[in-house]
């Protein structure tokens, strides 16, 4: 099972970023995790300096936005 992590301050925009992963995965029949991480010590452990972010197993794989139906489904296909 795949672990998304959202990195962000619980902003509107961080909150559909969760939403939307979770979406997606129900979509594609996809189990996984999804945890929002709003300490700003964890967040700076990733070098982010722009949220909402995501990381995929502890790997950062985009920051800045919301993250598009096409690119997620990228990453649960990885």
């Amino acid at each position: 099972m795949k672990r998304f992590e959202v990195l962000g301050t619980g902003c509107k925009k961080c909150v559909t970023t969760a939403e939307s992963i979770e979406r997606v995965a129900q979509e594609l029949g996809e189990s996984i995790e999804v945890v929002k991480v709003t300490d700003p010590a964890k967040i700076m452990e990733y070098q982010v300096m722009s949220t909402p972010a995501v990381a995929v197993d502890g790997t950062v794989v985009h920051s800045g936005s919301i993250p598009d139906h096409a690119k997620i489904v990228s990453w649960l296909k990885a």
